[in-house]
């Protein structure tokens, strides 16, 4: 980990209470996790020494690297060979190997195969702030009627439009969020929530079914009304499990897949 500057040494860890029935290393774990998630260290961010923080906590450097190995596992933080250890900043890359997962078609065994590494381009087609309904404000965990930034995207890949999304997030959590704002962002809509917000997306899980295209996403994705597609609904999550945004996406399935990858390579 990287040396600890004068801000950092005000860091607010303090040896870790007896008496907690959690694992030590989970209780460094979760102590580390309360101040990403307070803003003590920002995305990119370098995390104080291995030592400092062990000898904070009163805990041995091991059980801290355990901690950490499950936080790097967990894309909250990320290691640096030979510069330290970082709060994980959501980046493009990241995004298409975590959060991204439509490829053009291609066969098992293909050695030319296209599939994966392209970044899709997005178009922002609407953003309103209007009243949450019942299944969105269940979702996000708030009440209904309660406002709700909605947002409907456009994405292509290589010249194609093959997904339109429309995502629903908490006005209450995004204060401030202005569709210039949203448009005109630098990098990935979950590094704005990061940066801009303070609200990193640790995961997400998702239900994927078969739908039928209705008027509007036919419209966007170049379909017939009616066409087969697939509906994938989303909700992204922060720390403590927090819901942060529900999404749908609808895929047009004709030429592109939506590739799940159960394990790294070998």
């Amino acid at each position: 980990m990287a040396a600890v500057t004068e801000k950092d040494r005000s860091t607010p860890l303090r040896p870790l209470a007896g008496g907690d029935a959690l694992p030590l290393y989970r209780q460094v774990k979760r102590e580390l996790q309360k101040l990403i998630e307070a803003g003590h260290y920002g995305p990119g961010k370098p995390l104080p020494s291995e030592a400092e923080i062990a000898g904070t906590l009163q805990v041995s450097v091991g059980t801290l690297r355990h901690a950490v190995d499950e936080l790097v596992h967990e894309h909250v933080l990320l290691r640096r060979q030979g510069k330290g250890t970082f709060v994980a900043p959501h980046t493009n890359a990241r995004f298409l190997f975590q959060f991204f997962h439509v490829e053009p078609r291609w066969n098992f065994g293909d050695d030319d195969a296209a599939g994966g590494g392209d970044y899709p381009e997005i178009d922002c087609i609407a953003f309103a702030r209007e009243r949450a309904t019942e299944f969105e404000a269940s979702a996000l965990r708030i009440k209904a009627g309660e406002a709700v930034f909605r947002v409907e995207n456009r994405l292509a890949l290589r010249g194609r439009v093959v997904m339109h999304d429309r995502l629903s997030i908490s006005a209450a959590l995004f204060r401030n969020l202005t569709e210039k704002r949203f448009v005109e962002r630098p990098s990935t809509i979950y590094a704005l929530y990061q940066t801009d917000f303070g609200i990193t997306v640790l995961r997400a899980q998702e239900r994927a079914r078969a739908a039928a295209a209705d008027k509007a996403t036919a419209r966007v994705l170049g379909v017939a009304a009616g066409a087969p597609v697939m509906e994938v609904h989303r909700l992204a999550l922060t720390f403590g499990d927090k819901p942060v945004e529900y999404r749908v996406s609808t895929i047009n399935t004709q030429a592109h897949d939506y590739v799940s990858v159960l394990s790294k390579k070998a």
